[in-house]
């Protein structure tokens, strides 16, 4: 299912989300993993997100590039409570101006086990 909500864009993809309650738990899960929202691995999760948008949308990479250099980025509907939201105005705008400025975000790629990889290593120890 994962792989089909992230097909979506926009208010879709808002709706696909909205009756998960993520917040009650403050944790995200990602490819079956569960991932705490303050956390380094879901920070690399969402500079690896937008370091693919980056490397993958020429409409996103020429947006950045159309802004001036001494521009002064705002999102004036997003939120500054991490345990609010799933990005904050604050991850938001420093991504964008890293991005800008031509810098790559992701340093630190998550990987994750494969589920073979976790049943062999159970079966190995049991």
């Amino acid at each position: 299912m994962q792989a089909e909500v992230f097909k979506l864009v926009g208010l879709a993809a808002k709706k696909k989300g909205a009756p998960k309650n993520w917040q009650q738990t403050q944790t995200l899960w990602f490819q079956g993993n569960p991932i705490p929202r303050r956390s380094e691995t879901y920070q690399s999760l969402l500079d690896e997100a937008y370091d693919a948008m980056y490397e993958q949308n020429g409409a996103f990479r020429k947006a950045l590039a159309d802004v001036p250099v001494d521009a002064v980025l705002t999102h004036s509907i997003g939120r500054t409570n991490e345990s609010e939201t799933v990005l904050t105005i604050r991850e938001f705008i420093s991504r964008l101006n890293k991005l800008r400025r031509g810098e790559k975000l992701c340093k630190n790629p998550v990987i994750f086990p494969k589920q073979e990889d976790i049943e062999n290593q159970l079966f190995t120890q049991g």
